[in-house]
């Protein structure tokens, strides 16, 4: 049996976009290029494989050989396995579960996430949702007028949008409708900007705005953007 190492848990890794089987997909021209950044959670990852022998015993490619020789063949009981056996915690053990047993959209490195953020986005909008994806890439176009220094970083189910810190949010929340996520601090609640609990959390989203049409994405919603964008670039 090889020897347990206790460990300690590491940066979230982003989370990896999962295939899905549907009816439709969403019909879009391809991302223009340069559209998306490096979010900042894969420079996380970065930073932790650099970690990991210090904090674990093991190099990255030591455990991918570890996990390949003695641990389970699926995630889910190699992610059991490595917590039992290693004391490794939930997200650290997810992530090398994934790595060793070879996820192709593995997005742990620049290169593999920016392949990846694509997919994340055509996925988001498949099937029933395939409605929302005008909204989205109207949404897009908007934010990317604020200013250069934006920066569109998709995840699985959500697109956060970043100058300094993370400023809006685009989530497609049902199959008719998007949440459009900000950071307006103090701003007061109305009946449309809508309050996200963030506030109370001291998370940075703490508004939203529900969109269903074209329509939606008025004068008001886009004074709502730039003044988001532009809290951000405050000292």
């Amino acid at each position: 049996m090889t020897k347990r190492k206790p460990a300690t848990a590491g940066p979230k890794a982003p989370v990896r976009a999962r295939k899905r089987s549907a009816s439709r997909t969403a019909v879009a021209a391809p991302p223009a290029p340069g559209l998306y950044a490096v979010h900042p959670g894969v420079l996380l990852v970065q930073k932790w494989i650099v970690e990991l022998p210090g904090k674990t015993g093991r190099t990255l490619d030591e455990w991918v050989q570890l996990i390949r020789q003695e641990g389970p063949r699926s995630e889910p009981l190699c992610r059991s396995w490595l917590q039992q056996e290693f004391r490794l915690g939930t997200n650290m053990a997810g992530w090398l579960a994934e790595k060793a047993l070879g996820n192709p959209l593995a997005d742990d490195s620049p290169e593999a996430y920016l392949r990846a953020a694509p997919v994340y986005v055509e996925q988001m909008y498949a099937g029933a949702k395939a409605q929302l994806r005008p909204l989205h890439d109207e949404l897009v176009r908007l934010i990317r007028q604020l200013g250069s220094d934006v920066r569109i970083c998709p995840c699985r189910t959500i697109v956060p949008l970043y100058r300094r810190h993370v400023f809006a949010e685009i989530k497609p929340a049902t199959q008719r409708r998007i949440d459009l996520g900000l950071a307006l601090g103090e701003e007061p609640f109305t009946t449309r900007l809508l309050d996200t609990g963030g506030r109370a959390k001291k998370h940075r989203i703490t508004h939203k705005v529900l969109l269903t049409s074209l329509t939606d994405i008025d004068l008001q919603v886009k004074r709502w953007l730039k003044q988001a964008y532009e809290r951000d670039g405050e000292a």
